[in-house]
C-alpha cells in the first residue's frame, strides 16, 4: 500500500488500453510522455545548481564525487561516473559509484541487495570517505533503503549528501542537504522507472557532471580540451579542437600534439602562447587547468 501511493508506481491514464495500442499508437504515447521529462528537470533547476556548487568545491579541494544506487539508477551512476575519465581526463577515483550488489550488477540483476540499508552504508565506509567527499543517492521511488543506508553514513560524518528521486516527499529527502525531487509522474508501462524516471536522472547527472567539469576547466568555449586522445576517434576530436582554438593547420596541430604526448591544453597554449611545452604546463599550472588564463599567462610571461 505504501508503494501504490508513490507517483512513480501510479497507473498513466493516458496508457490504460497500453496492450490494445497499435505500434505507431505505442510510440506517440511513449513520445508524448517522455517530453514532459524535460520540463520537470527544469522545475528542479535550483537544487541542482546547488548540488553543483557544493560539488565543484569539493572536486576543486581534491574531494570525490560518488553515486549511490540499485538497479537502473546505479547502473546510471556507473555510466556516467565512467565517461568522465576519456571526456574530461579525470583520475579514475574522482567520480564513483557505489552500486548495491557490486559491480556485476550493471549486467545482471542481483534480486534483494537493493532492500539492504546496512550494506549501502558499508558499502560507501569502504571508500574511505573525508568530509571532502559529496555523495549523491539515486533512487526513482526514494524510498530504496541501499542508498539511504549510504546517505545515513555519509550525512553522521560530515559528507554532503544530495538524493535525486523522482517522487515529492521522498524519504530519502530526509537525509540530504540537497535534495533534488524530479516529478515525471507515472510511467506509460506501470512503475517501470526505467523508463521516465530513469530518463529524468541521467539528465540530471549529464548536468551535474559536465557543468561541475566545466567549472573544473576541462572545457574551453564549448571545446573538450582535456579529452583523453586514447584512440582515432579521440585523437582526430584532439586535432580538430586545437584548430578550432588556433586556426593552424592540421599539420601543425598534429605534430604539436605529438610533442605534448596527446594533450590539447598544452598544445593550445603553446601556439596561442607562444612559448614551449614546459612553459605551457608552467601557465597551466598556474592558472589552475583554465586555458583562457593559461594563455594570457603565457603571452604575459614569454621572454
Amino acid at each position: 500500500m505504501e508503494l501504490s501511493k508513490l507517483t512513480t508506481e501510479k497507473r498513466n491514464e493516458k496508457s490504460m488500453q497500453l496492450d490494445q495500442m497499435s505500434t505507431m499508437e505505442i510510440l506517440k504515447t511513449i513520445n508524448d510522455e517522455d517530453q514532459k521529462v524535460a520540463k520537470a528537470v527544469e522545475a528542479v533547476l535550483s537544487k541542482v545548481d546547488k548540488a553543483i556548487e557544493h560539488i565543484y568545491k569539493a572536486l576543486a579541494d581534491g574531494g570525490r564525487l560518488f553515486y549511490v544506487g540499485a538497479g537502473t539508477s546505479g547502473r546510471l551512476g556507473v555510466i556516467d561516473a565512467s565517461e568522465c575519465p576519456p571526456t574530461f581526463m579525470t583520475p579514475p577515483d574522482m567520480v564513483q559509484t557505489v552500486m548495491a550488489g557490486g559491480n556485476g550488477a550493471f549486467f545482471s540483476a542481483v534480486e534483494g541487495s537493493e532492500d539492504d540499508e546496512t550494506q549501502g552504508a558499508d558499502d560507501l565506509k569502504a571508500k574511505n570517505l573525508t568530509d571532502k567527499d559529496v555523495v549523491i543517492g539515486i533512487t526513482a521511488s526514494g524510498r530504496t533503503p541501499y542508498p539511504i543506508g549510504a546517505l545515513k553514513y555519509a550525512r553522521d560524518i560530515g559528507v554532503y549528501t544530495v538524493s535525486l528521486s523522482c517522487n515529492e516527499g521522498s524519504l530519502i529527502s530526509q537525509f540530504a542537504e540537497c535534495d533534488i525531487e524530479v516529478v515525471v509522474g507515472p510511467e506509460v508501462l506501470t512503475g517501470s522507472t526505467r523508463m521516465k524516471a530513469a530518463t529524468a536522472h541521467k539528465m540530471v547527472l549529464n548536468m551535474i557532471s559536465t557543468t561541475t567539469m566545466v567549472k573544473l576547466g576541462k572545457v574551453h568555449e564549448n571545446l573538450m580540451v582535456d579529452v583523453h586522445a586514447s584512440n582515432y576517434k579521440l585523437m582526430e576530436r584532439a586535432k580538430r579542437t586545437i584548430i578550432e582554438i588556433t586556426n593552424v593547420s592540421y599539420e601543425e596541430a598534429e605534430e604539436t600534439l605529438k610533442s605534448t604526448k596527446n594533450e590539447v591544453k598544452p598544445a593550445i597554449v603553446m601556439i596561442k602562447g607562444g612559448v614551449t611545452y614546459p612553459k605551457a604546463m608552467d601557465a597551466i599550472e598556474y592558472s589552475n587547468g583554465y586555458v583562457r588564463d593559461a594563455i594570457n599567462y603565457a603571452l604575459q610571461h614569454n621572454v
